[in-house]
């Protein structure tokens, strides 16, 4: 009896136990979508929210601004988020712009292209980011300060050349189907090197130029074929190109001008520094590959390291300001790194930006007169819309922004301006200021906001000044005390600006050239008023004959200086078009003659005072005499006569 209460007392017991655990079950969840993520304050980083902010902004700019059409895509994670084409890419039979197939050319982000080259064949081992690059070239380029170029510094732009814009351009499309043409244009072109080499940013065409010619060199392929067969290829782009005149079926595709008729193919010498031509979805394979160390799909463009390598750098003119990588330059804001280019062409505006730490890229071209501004505030909007900067406290402006800026006050010179040829006349009209306010507050009318109205600075850290409009900071390089250059965040990677000397100064030496002309342009005038009036009034010229001989030599001199002035104001303006050597030579034989004449003037002046002649005679003379002397220090100052013709 007893084993039988125990074995009903054990079966209740695991009845109850059974039941227990029958009603204790674990009912996973269902899948939940991953979370997304959204910066503080910032959109949601999605194709509609992009589409939608993207046409309140470009759509009413293309009315505004006079756009005839362009080109945005947004790529994020390895994919393209949006692409869109606003406007026609033939007006004429209302051919709306498809980001796909429509071209566009893209100016200086083929550079981007060029430096990616370089750094294949760097890791390749065939070439050395810091080698003399003469051991690559059949031809030599000059030591400066005993140092050679490295291609590290022409990616950087600091290899100290000078501005070089002849023969960039040409309208014959037979030169470009010369495979030597592009050869020949790289020898004949080089300019000298006015800084030393890895201290100045100037932006260098011809930089990235010699870049490719490196690269047609060392790899054996004609630069255009190496792009193709190692870039566009593998990368699916089939829509790109940096063929000059583009090749059938590709010229079909090339966006059109308002009536229709295909536009002037603008042939690049520079090709490797502004030749591509290329459709946002093209476009879009490249930035992803650069956002994903060096991959697109199954094409490896770059090792992850190599592409790191180009990234990272930090190269800076200026210490408190943007960079430059290499290659890329930095447009960083809201704490986010930014590396990219931007490209200025007649009629086509572009700028390419990437994320790399949000996997992100962002690339707009224009095609019309001017972008309105357009590339600056789709880049801040961008940035401002889907990165949002954190909450920060307003900077204070230091107690010594007075002090500080009384320092910079005066007027600067940028190194992209030419120095080496005629070019530097420009210089003197091409100044930027910095003034200063009784607060402190720099005001820089050459550094204009993207309405085109003056910045206004104040010092937010020692010798460092704050736009508050933009955001945007101008910094400055002392070395021993002494100020060598200022720049801004926008142009810090490529251009600084150094203190114009007295001597280089436009407040004195175009009032005092202008002064010379009009003495020149009086002299040349009173000559016949004169004899004119010695007839009517019958009274002869008392000036022995061969007083009189050195007399009209003067004025002839004059004639010759007016004529001189007026062949270069004509060259420099390109009216009617660019020089050819021949008119420059013809100008400069005028400028010989008259810089020559100088004797007769002299002479004149003392036939002046040691005859007997009245005051206006001495007095004229002399005025004469001192605006000879002050052209022969234009023309010398400026090169005016300079035996080589590169510029």
């Amino acid at each position: 009896m007893k084993h039988l209460l125990r074995l009903l007392l054990f079966a209740a017991l695991a009845l109850c136990v059974s039941s227990a655990m029958a009603q204790i079950q674990i009912t996973p969840l269902a899948d939940q979508k991953p979370a997304k993520s959204t910066p503080l304050n910032g959109h949601e980083f999605a194709a509609a929210d992009a589409e939608t902010w993207l046409d309140g902004m470009v759509s009413p700019a293309m009315q505004r601004d006079g756009i005839a059409s362009a080109v945005v895509v947004v790529v994020k994670d390895g994919k393209v988020l949006l692409a869109k084409g606003y406007g026609y890419a033939d007006p004429a039979m209302q051919k709306p712009v498809d980001p796909a197939t429509t071209l566009f050319h893209v100016g200086s982000l083929s550079k981007l292209f060029t430096w990616t080259a370089v750094m294949q064949l760097v890791e390749q081992g065939k070439l050395d980011l810091d080698a003399d690059v003469n051991g690559y070239l059949d031809f030599a380029i000059p030591p400066r300060e005993g140092k050679p170029v490295t291609l590290r510094e022409l990616m950087t732009h600091t290899a100290g050349f000078d501005a070089v814009t002849k023969h960039l351009s040409i309208s014959e499309p037979e030169a470009a189907s010369n495979e030597a043409w592009f050869e020949t244009w790289v020898k004949q072109s080089l300019p000298p090197r006015v800084y030393a080499p890895g201290d100045v940013a100037a932006y260098s065409d011809y930089g990235a130029a010699l870049a490719g010619y490196i690269v047609q060199r060392v790899s054996g392929q004609p630069f255009d074929d190496y792009i193709e067969q190692h870039i566009l290829q593998p990368l699916g782009m089939r829509h790109a190109s940096f063929r000059q005149p583009l090749p059938e079926p590709l010229a079909a595709d090339l966006v059109r001008g308002d009536d229709g008729e295909p536009l002037p193919f603008d042939i690049r010498a520079a090709a490797p520094a502004d030749g591509l031509t290329i459709s946002g979805q093209d476009m879009a394979r490249f930035m992803i590959a650069h956002l994903q160390n060096g991959r697109y799909g199954d094409a490896q463009l770059l090792r992850a390291d190599t592409t790191q390598q180009m990234h990272d750098l930090r190269y800076y003119s200026v210490r408190s300001l943007m960079p430059i990588a290499l290659g890329f330059y930095h447009m960083d804001r809201n704490g986010q790194d930014i590396i990219g280019q931007a490209g200025d062409q007649p009629l086509f505006y572009s700028e390419l930006v990437l994320l790399p730490q949000a996997g992100a890229g962002l690339f707009v071209v224009i095609h019309g007169t001017d972008d309105g501004g357009l590339r600056r505030q789709l880049l801040d909007g961008f940035v401002d819309r889907y990165f949002p900067a954190l909450p920060h406290v307003a900077e204070p402006t230091l107690a010594s922004a007075r002090e500080h800026g009384a320092l910079l006050v005066g007027r600067y010179l940028s190194s992209r301006n030419s120095r080496s040829n005629f070019l530097s006349a420009l210089n003197l009209f091409q100044q930027p200021k910095i003034d200063m306010l009784a607060d402190g507050t720099l005001v820089t009318p050459g550094f204009r906001d993207p309405a085109g109205q003056p910045r206004h600075w104040r010092e937010v850290k020692p010798f460092v000044w704050l736009d508050d409009a933009s955001g945007e900071h101008l910094g400055v390089l002392f070395e021993q005390g002494v100020l060598r250059w200022v720049s801004i965040d926008e142009l810090a990677p490529i251009t600084v600006f150094m203190p114009v000397t007295f001597w280089q100064s436009a407040a004195w030496n175009l009032s005092l050239q202008s002064a010379a002309l009009l003495v020149f342009l009086f002299t040349v005038i009173a000559w016949p008023v004169v004899a004119l009036m010695q007839r009517i009034g019958d009274k002869p010229a008392t000036l022995s004959s061969s007083a009189k001989r050195w007399y009209y030599c003067s004025r002839i001199v004059a004639i010759l200086y007016l004529l001189f002035a007026l062949g270069w104001w004509q060259a420099l303006n390109h009216v009617p078009g660019p020089p050819s050597d021949g008119i420059l030579r013809l100008i400069q034989g005028i400028g010989v003659l008259a810089t020559i004449g100088i004797v007769a003037v002299i002479v004149n002046v003392l036939y002046a005072w040691r005859e007997p002649a009245g005051w206006w005679r001495k007095a004229g003379s002399a005025l004469l005499l001192l605006a000879c002397l002050v052209w022969v220090w234009v023309t010398f100052s400026l090169h005016l006569l300079s035996v080589h013709l590169n510029y």
